[in-house]
């Protein structure tokens, strides 16, 4: 089934979309568009009853690693490369430039 749009009707889409096409621009405009419809027709033509509902076409793998536990720095040996410590924990500047 060969669907023609009119450049008019190309002129009314281009103005409901507030986008001003010249004569020229139209005609372009309802060639490749109906190029566009005429392969959206082959789509729907083909029989897809077996083939299950896919979101991308490759299958998708995480390339993240597994989580493994581990055992954590020591306090005490994370603290002592600090510049500056209070109640076991970092001491840093307060906010807006302010001096600790």
């Amino acid at each position: 089934m060969a669907v023609e749009l009119s450049s008019e009707e190309v002129l009314h889409v281009a103005r409901l979309a507030r986008l001003e096409l010249g004569a020229e621009e139209s005609t372009s405009a309802a060639r490749q568009l109906s190029a566009i419809l005429e392969h959206v027709d082959a789509v729907r033509a083909l029989d897809l009853g077996g083939i299950p509902p896919t979101s991308h076409p490759l299958e998708l793998v995480n390339v993240l690693r597994d989580d493994v536990e581990r055992p954590c720095l020591d306090r005490a040996d994370v603290l002592a490369g600090a510049p500056a410590v209070e109640d076991g924990r970092f001491a840093v500047p307060r906010i807006l430039g302010e001096a600790p």
